[in-house]
């Protein structure tokens, strides 16, 4: 059944909204028009679609749902009408072998939610277990030793639940034998847990030294790199000096040409190119290539390790250190300037490859660096050494301390695991059940939709709707079945009748339709299933007789309903007719019984919904005034709505109020005549009450009609009570 219906943000729901709580089986929504009853029917039909609002049901699960409304008119009411299957030509062994099979898996059905609701229960159960240990954990526990072990809850210190999950992983852990002391626990934590020093990174180690010192100290910077002594022109250029100046010439000579690149005269002929070529010979060039090779190593060996000093300084200056920095900094200011001494040395060796010249030596500076570095790695690593060990210890102490907390609460945390343990393994079983039944409810079901395709056919939902519409007078048109499971309404000449129909023999047609749909399906599979039904005003373009036709036919459904005797798991009823709805919910004024029905009246005030619940008491009870008010208009209502009307007045005022029974009645009558005259009263207004007439032609001319009001007067006048009588009927007292 349906628990609950949200409805939010849709026609004049706002974003408040309304909640129809605790839905009972059997409920009664009064509403004017335009309050908001189709909404809700809507939103029973396609929930989906409302986004904002929504359906709880009491299962859990969604159940099959009909609803009818204007939606459900204008969907079935067309040349083409879905066949209903019913179980028609079904065998007596047939439909009791069904009706026990339906039983049976209604039966499954309340097992299974009662395995559900079992279920429920005991998870539930098993979570205030776990709550009520959360808690006692963290008052035993945390709360008393946070101050001074704390640091042993690290990790789950703001969640009850982590906080106990951890006190279960150490009970698995945990030795049952401990001789450590809460005072020695106490002492090795006021050590260990105060501030704990962070290891620190090495320092990296400089690289290519080595190779710095020999480059500086290599003879290729003090060897005088010249041409060759033995060739004609050497004598000059020694003599001059101009190695160097003679080199540069030549690599300014253009090939080919005679022409002196510094005087610009012909001075340059084949004999002199000879010679310097035999000058500045292969020992020449050989030195001249080492001289280039060794200047491009050392300078970019300086540069790297500048590099690594700076990136060294940087990184010490980002975390706490132990090297000063502003000493290392100035021993690398002082490395970089004798570099770039050495830079300018090796541009002139370069320019001037005759001239012996030397480096200045950078092993003192760089030794300083490298001592340094040695000597801060090793505090560094006596540091960490430091650090380490208190780390092990800590990992110690926390494991201790756990221990110890473990064996002062055993009797609490065992206690637990047991009842823990024990929960799980009834859930477990549960669940197992819960699986079992589940199947065996499939099995059924599916058993039961293969038998309903064997046993259930259209004609009888025919036949029983064409009934209907002949009993009350509707012999113009009827629906006959066309093609395969569909319907047409068709006139006695063949023609189809839908447009020519009126509103009012519509809404009647889809209505009986609706009813059968809800007896049967649209399929062999579904005929006859389990549903909750939605009736959203049925009666809006009816007459006064069909009026009471179709109140009738609900009433009936209800008391199959209520005895347990019906498919359908709950009924939602709306209407904006207040004679309807009080017709339609009196089902037995006699006991004043409404067992299992809730009653609603909706209303809408600034274009806003809001719904007001009644519980068991009708706000639109068959109003006492009101039936009066009937019988006084009684030319304006039909003769089946007058007798009702006056069997509800005769049971209120004497059988309800009054305590009197039929007989008591009977026997204020004088004479035999009048008894009967009496009795007949008593059972025209019960035959047109409590069932549906079969046969219209049985039904009193006005004549007869007016001794029945004579006798139901002379009811008051026999008793005693012909005051009430005209009181209600706002006659004068004839005595005044």
């Amino acid at each position: 059944m349906i628990e609950k219906i949200i409805i939010k943000n849709t026609a004049t729901f706002d974003n408040e909204g309304v909640e129809i709580d605790n839905l009972k089986k059997i409920n009664f929504v009064y509403g004017a028009n335009g309050c908001g009853k189709t909404t809700i029917s809507n939103v029973i039909a396609s929930p989906e679609s409302h986004t904002d609002s929504s359906i709880v049901w009491s299962s859990g699960d969604k159940e099959d749902t009909l609803v009818y409304n204007k939606k459900f008119r204008e969907k079935n009411f067309g040349e083409n009408i879905p066949g209903v299957f019913t179980l028609g030509e079904a065998t007596k062994e047939q439909i009791e072998e069904l009706t026990q099979k339906k039983e049976k898996l209604r039966e499954l059905k309340s097992q299974l939610q009662q395995k559900k609701d079992a279920l429920d229960k005991k998870t539930q159960e098993l979570k205030d277990a776990q709550e009520q240990f959360n808690n006692s954990c963290w008052t035993n526990i945390k709360i008393k030793h946070e101050s001074i072990f704390k640091e042993a809850f690290v990790g789950s210190l703001n969640s009850k639940k982590s906080f106990a999950q951890k006190v279960i992983d150490f009970f698995g852990e945990t030795s049952s034998h401990n001789s450590i002391t809460y005072e020695d626990l106490v002492s090795r934590a006021d050590t260990l847990f105060g501030k704990t020093p962070s290891l620190m990174q090495p320092l990296q180690q400089l690289t290519g030294v080595e190779e710095i010192s020999e480059l500086e100290n290599d003879v290729i910077w003090t060897k005088k790199i010249i041409g060759k002594a033995d060739v004609a022109i050497a004598p000059l250029i020694e003599r001059l000096g101009i190695s160097d100046w003679v080199n540069h010439g030549r690599s300014l000579l253009t090939p080919g040409s005679e022409i002196c690149p510094f005087c610009q005269k012909k001075t340059i002929d084949k004999h002199f190119r000879e010679n310097l070529e035999a000058y500045f010979d292969e020992t020449f060039t050989l030195d001249s290539q080492k001289l280039k090779k060794v200047s491009n190593s050392y300078l970019e060996l300086k540069d790297d390790l500048l590099k690594l000093i700076h990136i060294t300084i940087e990184r010490e200056q980002m975390q706490p250190t132990i090297l000063d920095l502003e000493l290392f900094d100035t021993k690398k200011s002082s490395l970089s300037q004798l570099f770039s001494h050495n830079e300018d040395i090796i541009k002139n060796k370069l320019r001037e490859p005759s001239r012996s010249l030397s480096l200045h030596s950078s092993k003192e500076l760089i030794s300083w660096f490298k001592d340094t570095i040695l000597q801060v790695n090793q505090k560094i690593n006596s540091h960490n050494a430091i650090v380490n060990n208190i780390s092990k210890e800590k990992k110690k102490l926390i494991i201790d301390i756990w221990n110890y907390i473990i064996l002062e609460n055993k009797e609490l945390i065992s206690t637990f695991v047991k009842k823990k343990t024990g929960f799980e393994h009834a859930i477990s079983n549960m669940q197992q059940g819960l699986k079992n039944s589940s199947q065996q409810y499939s099995d059924l079901d599916e058993e039961i939709k293969n038998k309903n395709k064997n046993i259930t056919s259209t004609q009888a939902s025919v036949d029983e709707i064409n009934k209907t519409l002949s009993a009350y007078g509707f012999t113009s048109f009827s629906i006959v079945p066309v093609e395969e499971h569909f319907y047409q309404i068709k006139r006695e000449n063949g023609e189809i009748a839908n447009n020519t129909l009126s509103e009012g023999e519509i809404t009647f047609i889809t209505f009986l339709y609706f009813m059968q749909l809800v007896k049967g399906g649209n399929s062999p599979e579904t005929a006859n299933s389990d549903r909750v039904v939605v009736i959203d005003d049925p009666i809006s373009s009816l007459d006064s007789t069909i009026l009471f036709v179709v109140s009738s036919l609900i009433k009936e459904e209800i008391k199959k309903i209520k005895r347990g005797e019906s498919n359908i798991l709950q009924l939602i009823l709306l209407t904006h007719n207040v004679y309807f709805h009080k017709d339609v919910s009196f089902i037995d004024g006699r006991t004043g019984a409404n067992k299992d029905t809730w009653f609603w009246i909706l209303r809408k005030n600034n274009n806003k919904s809001s719904i007001q619940c009644y519980e068991k008491e009708n706000p639109i009870q068959g109003s006492y005034e009101l039936l009066w008010n009937e019988l006084r208009n009684k030319d304006k209502i039909s003769i089946i709505t007058l007798q009702n009307t006056m069997r509800r007045i005769y049971e209120t005022y004497f059988k309800v109020l009054g305590k009197y029974d039929d007989d008591f009645i009977l026997q204020k009558f004088p004479s035999m005549q009048e008894k009967e005259i009496c009795r007949s009263l008593l059972c025209w207004v019960n035959d047109g009450s409590h069932c549906v007439p079969d046969d219209y032609s049985i039904i009193p001319n006005e004549e007869q009609i007016g001794k029945y009001l004579d006798v139901f007067k002379q009811v008051f006048e026999v008793t005693g009570h012909i005051q009430h009588y005209n009181m209600m009927m706002c006659i004068e007292d004839e005595d005044n």
